[in-house]
């Protein structure tokens, strides 16, 4: 049986949780090209498409230091079931968009939507090292990126054909049902004694009183640790051509390719049949590698990563298609890779801090990146502006080998395996 297998029929907690994440990813796609599909054949500007995702990238930043705060207080399990109800309500009422031929509504549900999302995907990550073994984490840590990507594909490529045949009202609804859906798997976790709380003290009348405090003791945290910090600035490194990219994913099938939501969804696809095959050269990899080999091979990832999206940018359709899964291919080693490291070494007090910081960062970065783009697309060809996307996520490579060659990201202690808490397997729950 292999790992991956023996995983999902051993361990209930990760059975559940990986259930929920497939289905709710999947309708996740839906939405995404059903969304950008819908703008774009309304108004044919790629500033539109720039829009949507800077309504999703101003709430998630706002929302992630909360996030982050409240996952490390409160019990993780019930924050993201709010989370999923909430969006869950939020998708449902994407399909008062499709007849309207403004887009303000597009903007304040997509915000919405987001909202929330920073307590589930943060969560998500916290409660990983609390319902895998030692042992598990490692093969946890990529079947759930993999499955993460795995669904990319399926949900852009099914996205596109289904609102090509069957309309964006199916699209929005099948998003919806997907959220609750996630929400019912994420209730059957379950772990005895404090269950899915960070183990700390008490929280005191001044502590809820300053949760800002709390945010800027988890930065405290990870400043101290070169190696947390260090992957949180190559997060940011990559944002600054990986915003424009989102944009580009919509505006090269809709208006480059003249392919449409099908379009849209090819490319989407490609890119996830990429990651998936990244993230799987990560899993094999990631136990033989040495510390030192895990960071160059991190520089080697994100020159491969810039350069193919470069060659990406000035291709043919079919090129294109082949370019971009080479790209995200790198990408998903990389990550893989990086949250493995993460998973090891971070304190379970900080876990909700450092990975919502992470994603606000990482979402900060992409949303300067996906401006410029937006405004660049109304004067400049879009191939000229992947050109430009590409070399600058490339960067990332720079930075990071230079941190390794003057020693500056140690191995620090492996602070995020704790014995009493990792070697507890889930229990079912009716």
């Amino acid at each position: 049986m292999s790992p991956f297998a023996s995983l999902l029929r051993n361990n209930s907690n990760y059975r559940n949780t990986w259930i929920g994440q497939v289905v709710s990813e999947i309708g996740d796609h839906f939405n995404n090209i059903a969304v950008f599909g819908l703008v774009l054949s309304h108004t044919k500007s790629g500033m539109v498409v720039t829009g949507v995702m800077m309504a999703r990238a101003i709430p998630a930043i706002l929302a992630g230091p909360l996030a982050g705060v409240v996952l490390d207080r409160f019990d993780r399990k019930q924050v993201m079931i709010a989370s999923d109800l909430m969006r869950g309500i939020v998708a449902l009422c994407f399909i008062l968009t499709v007849h309207r031929t403004d887009t303000w509504l597009v903007y304040l549900l997509s915000g919405l939507l987001m909202v929330a999302s920073p307590f589930f995907s943060a969560g998500r990550a916290s409660i990983l090292p609390s319902i895998a073994t030692k042992e598990e984490l490692h093969t946890a840590n990529s079947l759930t990126q993999t499955t993460q990507w795995t669904t990319l594909s399926i949900g852009a490529f099914l996205g596109g054909a289904a609102v090509t045949q069957f309309g964006y009202e199916l699209a929005f609804v099948a998003n919806s049902l997907s959220f609750f859906f996630s929400a019912i798997c994420i209730s059957r976790l379950y772990l005895p004694g404090r269950g899915f709380r960070a183990a700390r003290a008490a929280i005191t009348e001044a502590d809820v009183a300053r949760p800002w405090h709390e945010y800027v003791e988890g930065l405290r945290y990870m400043r101290s640790r070169p190696l947390i910090l260090g992957i949180g600035m190559i997060a940011l490194g990559w944002a600054t051509g990986g915003g424009a990219a989102q944009i580009l994913f919509s505006i090269f099938g809709e208006m480059v390719f003249n392919r449409g939501p099908a379009g849209i969804g090819m490319i989407w696809g490609c890119a996830g049949l990429g990651l998936i095959a990244g993230g799987t050269t990560a899993y094999k990899l990631g136990p033989r590698l040495s510390f030192d080999n895990y960071k160059r091979a991190i520089v080697v990832c994100y020159i491969v990563h810039g350069g193919a999206y470069i060659i990406f940018s000035q291709s043919n359709y079919a090129f294109a298609l082949v370019f971009i899964a080479l790209s995200r291919a790198a990408v998903g080693m990389s990550s893989v890779l990086n949250m493995s490291q993460l998973l090891r070494h971070v304190d379970d007090n900080y876990r909700g801090r450092v990975f919502s910081t992470i994603d606000s960062g990482t979402w900060s970065m992409m949303m300067v990146s996906m401006m410029f783009a937006g405004i660049a697309s109304q004067h400049w060809n879009p191939r000229t502006i992947g050109a430009i996307a590409g070399a600058l996520s490339s960067t990332t490579a720079i930075f990071w080998g230079w941190a390794h060659a003057t020693g500056r990201l140690p191995e620090p202690v492996r602070e995020g395996e704790v014995p009493e808490e990792i070697e507890v397997h889930g229990e079912p729950t009716i």
